[in-house]
């Protein structure tokens, strides 16, 4: 599964210096992160509605694509901010086998 995940970075890592003219990505790059955050709010916010559809008996692979779009966005911010889809899998396998609740308490101490 994260073999898509590393192939996508590395295209989107390609296109990131590429001409605006020519590449959806570098577009965004060339705007620069408030652009970027701008399209994952707006993906987020089209998760959050198809998700609402889908319990109300709406189409499913609607909620999928949205999703795709909000992880494609996200994975340009990330590259953006020169993050990796390796520092995401690390920060998840970090919490393996570590309660939710006491997750929370590490980052947000009381």
């Amino acid at each position: 599964m994260s073999q898509v995940l590393q192939e996508l970075q590395q295209i989107l890592e390609q296109r990131k210096n590429a001409s605006a003219d020519t590449s959806y990505v570098a577009s965004l790059h060339h705007k620069g992160l408030n652009k970027i955050l701008e399209k994952v709010g707006e993906e987020s916010t089209e998760v959050i509605l198809a998700a609402k559809d889908v319990e109300h008996g709406g189409d499913k692979q609607a909620l999928i694509g949205e999703v795709a779009d909000l992880w494609f966005h996200s994975l340009v911010m990330m590259s953006h901010l020169d993050l990796t889809v390796e520092d995401v899998l690390a920060e998840l396998q970090r919490r393996f086998n570590l309660s939710g609740l006491e997750e929370k308490r590490q980052r947000h101490p009381a």
